[in-house]
C-alpha cells in the first residue's frame, strides 16, 4: 500500500490544487501544524529533491531516518521473532523527546522570527 502512495505522489503533483486535501488545521486556525508541507515534501523526495523537501517540512526530513530504522527493526523482529521477551523499539524518554521536538517545531514555525520553517519558505532566513 505504501508503494501505491509513493507512485501517486510521484505522478500527481501536490502543488496543483484539487486532488489532495488541504490541511484542516491551517484552514481552521490560519497557522501551520507540524505536518503542513508533508505531502509536498514526500513528493519532492520521490523526485530526489532533498532541498525541496527540506524547505517544505524540515521536521519530516529529520524524522525519516528514525522512522526507517524503526520500521526495519519492527520488520526484522516480526520475521524472526525472539524467544525471549521482545524489547521495546524506542525508550520512553526518546518518545517524550520526540513529542517535545514536535511541539517546539510547531510553535517556532508560526513565529515571525522562524518564518523560514514555514512550508515552501527559503531554507535560509533573509535578514
Amino acid at each position: 500500500m505504501g508503494l501505491v502512495g509513493v507512485v501517486l505522489l510521484h505522478s500527481v503533483d501536490p502543488n496543483q490544487p484539487g486532488f489532495y486535501p488541504g490541511c484542516p488545521w491551517l484552514a481552521l486556525t490560519g497557522t501551520f501544524c507540524p505536518g503542513c508541507g508533508t505531502t509536498r515534501a514526500l513528493a519532492a523526495l520521490t523526485h530526489l529533491d532533498v532541498l525541496g523537501a527540506l524547505s517544505m517540512n524540515p521536521l519530516l526530513v529529520a524524522f525519516l531516518p528514525f522512522a526507517l530504522y524503526s520500521y526495519l527493526t519492527w520488520l526484522r523482529n516480526s520475521l524472526w521473532p525472539h524467544r525471549r521477551r521482545p524489547r521495546t523499539l524506542v525508550p520512553t524518554w526518546a518518545l517524550w523527546g520526540i513529542l517535545a521536538g514536535i511541539v517546539t517545531f510547531w510553535i517556532l514555525r508560526n513565529l515571525p522570527w522562524f518564518s523560514f520553517l514555514a512550508p515552501g519558505a527559503p531554507l535560509l532566513p533573509s535578514w
